[in-house]
């Protein structure tokens, strides 16, 4: 059985160094899987949405239309 690649080297410097770009990337996939998985569930199902701190009870379709107005930014 074949292992699984590594990164190459300057990814994993990128990595070591908290490069601003890297984090961006890492948000954006992390929010496209979860509308993904919002996009799954049935539409009668309730979802709880983090606010802040708190979670609260919503709806799939707002908590979709919610995560899909999310802006993402470079802080350098």
């Amino acid at each position: 059985m074949a292992s699984a690649p590594s990164p190459p080297s300057s990814l994993k410097a990128n990595m070591a160094a908290g490069d601003p770009k890297f984090d961006l990337v890492k948000q954006i996939g992390s929010h496209e899987v979860t509308i993904a998985e919002l996009n799954a569930l049935s539409s009668s199902r309730t979802v709880y949405q983090k606010n802040g701190s708190l979670f609260f009870h919503t709806t799939i379709q707002k908590a979709s239309a919610s995560e899909q107005s999310r802006n993402f930014s470079i802080n350098f």
